[in-house]
């Protein structure tokens, strides 16, 4: 499967903000439910210890995401959130399957996020399929924000 123009850029853009990649690409065993004979492959996986404060003490969680990443780069936006849509809807019910507490998230550049982001089709489709984002910027290599 080739990688996604952007995927180096994405994991670079997690490995700066501190996380560790865990699977590059992180793969949905299927065989098990009887309907694929095969895997499906989410781009990457990741993981990140959370550290937080409660009464003077510190502990910490794992927190652990699989990330799909889009380039955006077709003649039609439109298709590929089409494209997009499917995929995330395949991933998660694959992640409930295999790994219910891995949280899935699409990674979108953010010249194609500022172009759907007052869309009313896009903000219902991002609520019915609780589509959490990332959205990075190509150039500078980083996440500008995470949407949920």
């Amino acid at each position: 499967m080739a990688k996604d123009l952007f995927h180096e850029i994405v994991k670079t853009a997690l490995l700066k903000e501190g996380w560790t990649i865990t699977h590059d690409p992180y793969r949905l065993n299927l065989n098990d439910l009887k309907v694929f004979s095969s895997a499906l492959n989410i781009d990457l996986g990741a993981e990140k210890m959370i550290a937080a404060e409660k009464e003077d003490s510190l502990t910490g969680s794992l927190t652990k995401i699989a990330i799909e990443i889009k380039t955006f780069g077709g003649p039609s936006l439109v298709y590929e959130l089409h494209n997009l849509v499917g995929q995330y809807f395949n991933y998660q019910i694959g992640l409930d399957f295999q790994e219910p507490d891995r949280l899935l998230y699409a990674a979108m550049p953010n010249i194609a996020y500022d172009s759907l982001a007052h869309n009313d089709f896009f903000h219902a489709i991002k609520h019915k399929l609780n589509l959490r984002l990332i959205v990075y910027d190509q150039f500078s290599q980083s996440i500008i924000s995470w949407i949920i």
